[in-house]
């Protein structure tokens, strides 16, 4: 393992693609085939399961170091980082473990989750015994589910194929599925990516994924309308549905192998024939609606590990075709959009309607409509584009709706993790419960909490800021900080942001009974003074102007994550 975390610190120290590639061709050309297949497998987004919970890992700590938890606590707090306040508080080491990254996760980590809790603390505190400070930093990292690294899977793929010399496309369509969490990484598997076949896919192994890039500028600005094909971006769960050998696999844009999850997709596939690959958005809709349920609805199906008749009566799925990768066992991403599509016709799928307009006036008007259909805005491709790998080319686009925003106050920030754990980074945000008269009555009820004008926390958020914005915010969070509860800080309200989110609905269980989906900051509001932020009921007008659900249908959501994840690790659908 000691290659492996090299490799790690190296990565993890620069900001440059060059020097990371550089880094990833010296691991690859050191390391044996077994340590490489699981090195590849973790830097390219493979998450084994959690082998020790965290609470046990605090505890073998604390015993290890002989500290008591108050004082643990403490130092986590100070490092933001779990596994780097484990690290730095272990005794020294007694013994040398020099085993290989292979060995290591198949014969020490992996085999902890089945243990009884006494052979698995004998365990963990004999791993440590040999291990220096940077090896326990990784081994907790590895058990506890919490290993992350600044690299994506394309800088990975650039290094494999750089090293070996085998072509990165290849590499990349033979890596899908190659993080499935329930097949473990083997030196065959990784002798297998680097195997210049393009003899195309076996079993259930979908193809890279085709992303579209934000539309920032007038869609006049990609020429002609004609030339562009227009759908409505839909907001599910992006995936692929393939059909080979009688059977059927489902896979979720963030490569995990969702199949029985989604039963109904795969009895419609079931009667495609061998050979068919169908990339398109799982959408709760029932059959009869006219427009697909909220996305807290499908988030029941996701976040169920036991599928009952009647969460699937309440939240029946179905798959909404985009494009047709293979038919007939052929590959046809290099054919044209438009002939794709028209021979996705004979398979019987619900094919994603074109949004008819004669020009980008009309489109821009009918874009206006999104979030009745319930929709996040407009897919533009072009009408002759192959289906690329990753979000490359300039020939799909994604044009969404402008976000739904207010201007809401700081109260709480908590410090963030790996470079940013000295940095407050993750910030709580509030309303008003009612519109302040003047600034003097906004003083008074924050001088005398407890008084009928308050601010009613709603949302958390942690992206949207600059580097330089964040370490302005960080020093204005401890400059005005009142009160702490372990790694929170409450803060005197001073600072107004602009919050954006996709979505909001009623929720009991917020505190401000409703909940918004998706937050992130769209600007600092220097110009707005804290009596002028909004109220809740802004917020509950918001959710008037747009379709939602029931209240607590948003029971599997959260208040805050990345624009572009669902729960559990899927993807959402983006294109």
């Amino acid at each position: 393992m000691k290659r492996f975390v090299a490799l790690y610190l190296a990565l993890d120290a620069s900001t440059s693609t060059l020097a990371k590639v550089a880094a990833l061709k010296h691991y690859l050309a050191q390391a044996p085939a077994r340590d490489a297949a699981w090195a590849v497998y973790l830097l390219a987004g493979g998450t084994p399961r959690r082998a020790v919970p965290t609470r046990e890992l605090r505890a073998l700590a604390c015993e290890a170091a002989g500290l008591p938890d108050w004082l643990f606590e403490a130092g986590y707090a100070a490092t933001g980082d779990l596994a780097e306040a484990i690290a730095y508080v272990l005794p020294d080491p007694v013994d040398t473990w020099d085993l290989p990254l292979a060995d290591w996760m198949e014969q020490r980590i992996l085999p902890l989750r089945g243990l009884a809790p006494e052979a698995r603390r004998e365990a963990v505190l004999d791993a440590w015994r040999g291990l220096s400070a940077d090896e326990r930093f990784m081994f907790v990292k590895l058990v506890g589910g919490g290993f992350r690294v600044g690299v994506s899977k394309l800088l990975v793929q650039r290094a494999l194929a750089a090293w070996s010399g085998a072509d990165a496309a290849g590499i990349a369509q033979r890596m899908m599925g190659y993080t499935q969490i329930d097949t473990p990484p083997t030196a065959e598997r990784f002798q297998a990516l680097l195997a210049d076949d393009t003899s195309g896919h076996r079993g259930g192994q979908p193809y890279p994924f085709f992303l579209a890039h934000p539309l920032a500028a007038e869609p006049a600005t990609l020429g002609p309308r004609d030339g562009w094909l227009a759908e409505w971006k839909y907001d599910g769960i992006r995936a692929q549905v393939v059909k080979r050998q009688g059977q059927v696999w489902i896979w979720s844009r963030g490569e995990e192998l969702v199949t029985e999850r989604f039963p109904e997709v795969a009895l419609e596939a079931g009667a495609w024939p061998d050979g068919t690959v169908v990339d398109g958005e799982l959408l709760a809709w029932a059959h009869g609606d006219t427009a697909p349920a909220p996305f807290a609805l499908l988030q029941k199906r996701i976040g169920r590990t036991r599928l009952t008749q009647a969460v699937l009566r309440e939240a029946p799925v179905r798959l909404l075709a985009y494009d047709l990768l293979e038919s007939d066992g052929i590959d046809r991403r290099a054919e044209p959009l438009e002939t794709r599509r028209a021979r996705l016709v004979p398979l019987g799928v619900a094919v994603s309607p074109l949004v008819e307009a004669a020009d980008w006036a009309g489109l821009a008007a009918a874009r206006e409509g999104a979030r009745e259909r319930r929709v996040e805005g407009l897919m533009l491709k072009h009408r002759a584009s192959a289906y690329g790998i990753g979000r490359t080319g300039s020939a799909w686009w994604k044009w969404k709706v402008a976000p739904l925003s207010v201007d809401a106050v700081l109260i709480y920030a908590q410090a963030g993790h790996g470079r940013r754990a000295n940095l407050y980074t993750d910030y709580s945000f509030a309303v008003w419960n009612r519109a302040p008269r003047d600034a003097a009555e906004a003083q008074a009820a924050l001088d005398a909490p407890g008084t009928e004008l308050t601010l009613v926390p709603f949302a958390k958020a942690y992206s949207g800021l600059t580097d330089a914005e964040i370490q302005r915010v960080d020093r204005e969070i401890r400059r005005t900080t009142v009160e702490k509860f372990g790694p929170v800080r409450r803060v005197r309200p001073t600072m107004v942001f602009e919050l954006g989110f996709e979505g909001i609905q009623a929720s009991s269980r917020h505190k401000s009974g409703l909940a918004v989906r998706f937050p992130r900051m769209l600007r600092i509001r220097d110009d707005k003074p804290l009596h002028e932020a909004d109220t809740l009921a802004t917020l509950r007008a918001l959710m008037e102007t747009v379709p939602h659900d029931d209240e607590d249908r948003d029971k599997d959501s959260h208040n805050e994550g990345d624009e572009d994840r669902a729960p559990n690790g899927h993807n959402r659908g983006d294109h």
